[in-house]
């Protein structure tokens, strides 16, 4: 299974901001649209940043709600970890684990085409897991 496969059952969707937009925009974007992260790009579609809610939890929780005045830019998280539609879901898995992320831009030719988060990483597995199962029965079932 690959990442082409969960983008072409989830769709191609990802909601992007800008990095000057406000944080305390940003949040109620991720309130709005119960989402755990953002992607940053600019005019080109180029990822430059990804900003999450655990971001937000940990500026506002060390610095104070002040800090929801400043931009996005200010605490984005800048090296973004990308995959590519060819990219298999054990190896995309692996990479989350050992980097610690819940969400993934995808790329095409260096342009967001879509995210993956580790909910559509679990659920793809638990439907492959299903398929394995169903046919293992049918196959002890037909001997």
């Amino acid at each position: 299974m690959t990442v082409r496969a969960i983008l072409d059952g989830k769709g191609h969707d990802v909601l992007t901001v800008t990095p000057d937009l406000l944080l305390r925009d940003a949040a109620r974007l991720l309130a709005e649209h119960r989402i755990g992260a953002v992607v940053v790009t600019d005019a080109d579609r180029r990822v430059v940043g990804i900003l999450s809610e655990r971001d937000v939890v940990r500026v506002v929780g060390t610095d104070g709600p002040g800090r929801l005045d400043e931009p996005v830019s200010a605490i984005m998280t800048r090296k973004v970890v990308t995959c590519d539609e060819a990219q298999t879901v054990p190896q995309l898995m692996e990479n989350m684990t050992s980097g610690r992320f819940r969400h993934v831009p995808v790329v095409r030719d260096g342009r967001l085409i879509g995210i993956i988060s580790i909910g559509d990483v679990v659920k793809e597995r638990l439907a492959e897991m299903e398929r394995e199962s169903h046919a293992m029965r049918e196959y002890i079932m037909s001997t």
